[in-house]
């Protein structure tokens, strides 16, 4: 089993590709060791001393540190990620656990505005989002403001706020006047 590695703009945050699906749907993002108990990948990876944080996209795995050299940590984590494909175990135990987004809010009367941010999401950002390791997900429209969450790779990056504000601003902005700002929650 071949398992690629790729940088991603947070140094923090290393992303690995299996050459095998992930997640079938959806995507998954573990911050806890607690939390890990779901999964028996992210269990193992837990393990490494130094990993802080698990996520899994559709056919990839990023893993974020908050400690130690990655020359030192990859071995460990190519390592377990092989593990656990060479085991046949599921990636998730049972149903994959709610993601603790919390509810979306938006006023009713911006229904139609909401559809299109989200569609611009699915459609422009989140692909992009997702080939840097990380995921972005909706949250809420309110006086303008467009609030997303950012996930994997993405959380505290330090090209985020640029990302938010010059990229996917920008890019609202052009398809809906009456977005005036992006926030991250």
């Amino acid at each position: 089993m071949f398992i690629q590695t790729e940088a991603t703009p947070n140094p923090a945050t290393l992303k690995f590709l299996p050459g095998k699906p992930v997640m079938a749907e959806g995507t998954l993002d573990i911050t806890t060791r607690d939390a890990a108990a779901a999964s028996p990948l992210a269990e193992r990876l837990f393990g490494v001393e130094g990993v802080s944080g698990v996520f899994f996209g559709s056919d990839f795995v990023t893993v974020t540190k908050n400690g130690g050299e990655w020359q030192h940590l990859k071995p460990a984590i190519l390592g377990a990620i092989m593990e656990h494909y060479l085991s046949g175990q599921p990636l998730v135990r049972g149903a994959a656990p709610p993601q603790a987004d919390g509810d979306e809010f938006y006023d009713a009367k911006d229904a139609d505005t909401v559809a299109v941010i989200k569609e611009l999401l699915e459609t422009r950002i989140r692909p992009a989002v997702a080939g840097d390791g990380g995921d972005i997900t909706f949250r809420g429209f309110t006086n303008g403001t467009v609030y997303l969450a950012m996930k994997g790779a993405c959380s505290g990056c330090p090209s985020s706020t640029a990302t938010l504000k010059h990229g996917i601003q920008n890019l609202l902005r052009h398809f809906l006047p009456e977005v005036q700002s992006v926030e991250a929650m």
